[in-house]
């Protein structure tokens, strides 16, 4: 099959390399620009927990004075993976999902525990904090990093496309899901995605897509894009 991945190069390499050991043939195009937010000088000590919904929120945090003890309570896999890299010890994840997440942290933290430091971008799906702060939790949201919609495609990578339609696309964000839908309209892409699977990882997300006509669209979370390569 022709699969297109969408994350940025350092987010997905892996999951393309194993596509490719497969035997699939793999595309990548890029959707968004991530870079480093300037934020406030934070004190670690006042917090009893970290949670993050991206690996980016990682990688732009300043983590030199950060206990590795402290619980860290991450949004899947790829992120835990990130965050145990980084020397993170005590770590939760909720396999892709920021609901699951949620009741993570109220499984595993009491409201009189102490502070919550949530890091993450300006653009969010789900207002995590707001809806921990309803539970009677003190959190901070601390933002580290912001997105940018790409706004332009190699002419070479377009004609590519249009010659051999991928089968399979995978969308990661809203942000990502409406930067693909400026993208494909500005190339006159709109109607030749009737025989390609979209792939996304939430309803709200696939929703931007929905004035495109598809052959089918599948929920994901992140992990499981090999094992919907069977449901194909």
């Amino acid at each position: 099959m022709h699969i297109l991945l969408t994350r940025p190069l350092e987010d997905c390499q892996e999951i393309m390399i194993k596509f490719q050991k497969l035997g699939h043939k793999v595309s990548h195009m890029p959707l968004i620009n991530i870079e480093k937010k300037e934020y406030e000088e934070i004190n670690f000590e006042d917090f009893k927990a970290i949670i993050f919904t991206s690996a980016n929120a990682i990688k732009f945090l300043n983590l030199k004075k950060i206990n590795k003890k402290i619980n860290c309570f991450c949004v899947g896999s790829s992120t835990e993976k990130k965050a145990r890299g980084f020397g993170f010890q005590n770590t939760f994840s909720a396999g892709g999902n920021v609901n699951n997440l949620k009741e993570i942290i109220l499984q595993n933290l009491n409201t009189h525990d102490g502070k919550l430091l949530y890091v993450s971008g300006e653009i969010v799906s789900n207002e995590l904090d707001k809806e921990l702060i309803s539970e009677g939790y003190d959190v901070k949201r601390l933002i580290n990093y912001k997105t940018y919609h790409l706004e332009n495609i190699n002419e070479d990578f377009i004609e590519k496309i249009k010659i051999n339609l991928p089968n399979i696309v995978y969308i990661y964000s809203q942000n990502s899901a409406l930067s693909f839908l400026n993208l494909i309209k500005k190339y006159n892409l709109v109607n030749i995605w009737l025989d390609t699977n979209l792939m996304c990882i939430s309803e709200k997300t696939s929703s931007v897509l929905n004035e495109i006509k598809w052959k089918k669209i599948f929920i994901f979370n992140p992990g499981e894009e090999e094992f919907l390569l069977y449901k194909i």
